[in-house]
């Protein structure tokens, strides 16, 4: 939950052949000045000859075939006769493409001594020294950007010494020269938050909490430093009562609220959090990430109507800011449900349609419900077309696209031709599980309980954890009447791979009523519907409870059936079986 209050966290080390410049953490902006200009680069004064020319060029098209060897020797060769920094840099970049640390660092060194002021030259270096535990060398480089930094952008410099250690394999040793390098600067609020959370990171949290504290006594307005000390405090009260304590004397902190509110959702508190979020969002009425926060909460909350509204602002909001990374995606796919849900078919149609291919996956899903929608609002063609011209390469993705012109087809009772699509699939696919188990389904719906039988083997033998084969080849026994103790034990051995599966213990229950156990049968289908208020499970429950004698409740169950779905054929057949009306 602390981790709301990160401000640096580790990122995974990368690998020694290409280490690229560590950006600096973030910080708050009166505290770090930009990075002054680098000096211009002094060039030699060397003649480009014929000779020198088709040397080059001979190298980097020898390079661009695959060969690394011939041009890094070459350009390593001529950057040490014609001294240009240029050259031994492009060794460098043909060194690590080939993944050749030793290389790479013996021109980022030729490179270094070529162009002594080049900072970007000693970015490279300082990226390879610190990923190979060479901090002997690296040490001396940080005190000397250190020493050479005017005051405004030394605190700069000092956070990116912190991003390049975070690599560092001994976080013991990094740690222990931070505390050399940053010794000079004991006065600065910069260097006590980089050793809290250095020590933080060694689980030391006597030593986070000085430091984080001699920040503080520093600036005590400072937001950065607060949210350290809060995140290296080790307790979720003690952060939340710093934070709140912090809040009242600087009430405008946004990023301190922000990582308040994360941390009393995470700890369940989710009023005051939601209420915490409310005062950002007066605050910043576009800000994005508050804006999704929520999102969430309402979606958690299934409070469909706010989370509709939030993420209809989070997705207005992102479009106002283009230059924000982050991917609607996700927000687009909720909102096309939501509007579904309340039956707004062309609002759920656009929300889609605004996904783009930025995610295949995402991408390929939008486009699939975008058919059934289009089937759902009676053109079926227009929707097979749109199906159709899907054409994704995994073919995983391919079956699916099979699924949906098969899920269309039977959502408009024609499950002949559903049927077909998914024979035909199998042809292409014939171990998918998901289609050989749609396949058994219409194979049902046409009575052709053989061929649904083997499908559904075929899904265990294919998928052995997929719970849904089981459950339905026993849900199809038991509605037949048929092989009731094999039923039983299919249905069970659904229901322990999902105990909590609402449609499974729909399943045990209908065995149990058929095994003449009412009883067992009742307490099954009223556990089910209470985790699901799904018609068909209504439907069984009314059954059982008429067989048992309690008309009136059978009663309200068909009732509550024909509520949420009234034209649900099981609640036909059963009412009409059993010579019933509602």
């Amino acid at each position: 939950m602390l981790s709301a209050c990160a401000i640096a966290p580790e990122k995974p080390a990368e690998s020694a052949a290409a280490p690229q410049p560590a950006a600096p953490a973030e910080a708050e902006a009166p505290a770090v000045a930009e990075a002054p200009a680098p000096a211009p680069e002094v060039l030699p004064n060397t003649e480009l000859t014929g000779d020198l020319l088709f040397r080059i060029t001979k190298a980097e098209l020898e390079f661009k075939k695959g060969q690394w060897q011939g041009p890094y020797i070459t350009m390593m060769s001529l950057a040490q006769q014609t001294r240009d920094p240029r050259l031994a840099k492009r060794a460098a970049e043909m060194a690590l493409t080939a993944k050749q640390t030793g290389e790479a660092v013996a021109a980022i060194r030729l490179w270094r001594s070529l162009a002594p002021d080049s900072d970007e030259a000693v970015q490279y270096f300082l990226g390879f020294a610190v990923v190979a535990d060479d901090l002997g060398e690296a040490e001396a480089l940080f005190e000397e950007r250190l020493k050479k930094a005017k005051p405004a952008a030394r605190p700069l410099v000092m956070f990116q010494m912190q991003q390049y250690l975070l690599r560092a394999k001994d976080k013991n040793a990094a740690f222990t020269l931070q505390e050399r390098v940053l010794m000079p600067y004991d006065d600065t609020l910069e260097a006590h938050l980089i050793l809290s959370q250095g020590a933080f990171s060694l689980n030391d949290l006597a030593r986070a909490r000085e430091e984080s504290a001699k920040a503080l006594a520093i600036k005590p307005d400072s937001e950065l430093v607060v949210l350290t000390s809060a995140q290296v405090s080790g307790d979720i009260d003690g952060a939340l009562k710093q934070l709140s304590s912090f809040l009242d004397k600087y009430p405008k902190s946004a990023e301190v609220r922000a990582a308040y509110a994360r941390i009393l959702v995470d700890n369940k508190q989710f009023d005051e959090g939601r209420k915490q979020f409310l005062i950002l969002l007066n605050d910043q009425p576009d800000n994005i990430a508050t804006l999704y926060a929520l999102g969430v909460m309402s979606m958690q909350s299934d409070n469909l109507p706010d989370a509709e509204k939030y993420f209809s602002r989070f997705v207005t909001a992102l479009e106002n800011h283009p230059n924000d990374e982050r991917d609607p995606s996700k927000v687009l796919m909720i909102l096309s449900q939501i509007a579904e849900q309340r039956g707004d078919f062309d609002a759920a149609y656009n929300w889609l349609d605004k996904v783009d291919g930025s995610d295949e996956k995402i991408y390929l899903a939008a486009r699939m419900k975008m058919a059934l929608l289009t089937a759902r609002k009676g053109n079926i063609d227009e929707a097979r077309k749109q199906l159709a011209e899907l054409k994704p390469a995994d073919p995983n993705d391919q079956a699916q696209v099979f699924q949906t012109d098969a899920q269309l087809l039977r959502d408009a009772g024609d499950h002949r031709a559903a049927y077909v699509v998914l024979e035909n699939a199998l042809k292409r696919y014939p171990d998918n599980p998901d289609l050989l188990y749609d396949f058994a389904l219409v194979a049902e719906k046409l009575g052709q309980v053989e061929l649904m039988e083997k499908a559904l083997r075929q899904v265990m033998i294919a998928a052995p954890d997929n719970q849904h084969a089981y459950n339905a080849l026993g849900y199809s026994l038991a509605e037949r009447n048929e092989r009731l103790p094999e039923a039983y034990s299919l249905i069970d051995k659904a229901m322990k791979m999902a105990p909590g599966d609402p449609f499974i213990m729909d399943s045990m229950g209908w065995v149990q009523f058929r095994m003449g156990n009412l009883n067992e049968a009742e307490s099954f289908l009223r556990r089910a519907y209470t985790l699901r208020s799904d018609p068909e499970i209504a439907v069984h429950l009314g059954e059982v409870l008429f067989v048992k004698g309690d008309l009136a409740g059978a009663q309200k169950m068909w009732q509550e059936a024909q509520s949420k779905d009234p034209k649900n054929d099981a609640l036909k057949s059963t009412l009409a079986r059993l010579n019933q009306s509602i």
